[in-house]
């Protein structure tokens, strides 16, 4: 497995992303609250360049009537045709089974964001 250094830690803020290209490749790297993941930007459904769409998070209901907003910033939606996925597993929001984006191992090596690809 390659590493590659990707940024600084610091320089893709909470909640940001940055799109870096690796071997011919295009992924998005995404800091979240608790570390860094990444996704290739490409959506699986017609190759949309998904790590540009929106982040937002899952609406669940325990029971009839009630409803938590959880996962803020978490849940990725192609800019396309608006498919979700999960952006710590790169899995789809409705058929986590069948459909998924590739997603790769990140690291923080004291100020450096390393993606293995």
């Amino acid at each position: 497995m390659r590493t590659v250094v990707v940024a600084a830690v610091g320089e893709i803020p909470p909640g940001g992303r940055k799109i870096v290209e690796i071997e011919g490749r295009s992924i998005g790297v995404f800091h979240l609250a608790d570390g860094y993941v990444a996704l290739r930007n490409a959506c699986p459904h017609e190759g949309a360049p998904l790590c540009r769409g929106a982040l937002s998070g899952a609406v669940t209901s325990p029971a009839p009537g009630r409803y938590r907003y959880e996962r803020r910033g978490e849940i990725l939606r192609c800019p396309w045709h608006q498919w979700e996925f999960d952006v710590r597993t790169g899995r789809s929001w409705v058929d986590p089974d069948r459909v998924r984006v590739r997603s790769y191992p990140v690291t923080v090596d004291g100020t450096q964001v390393i993606v293995h690809v």
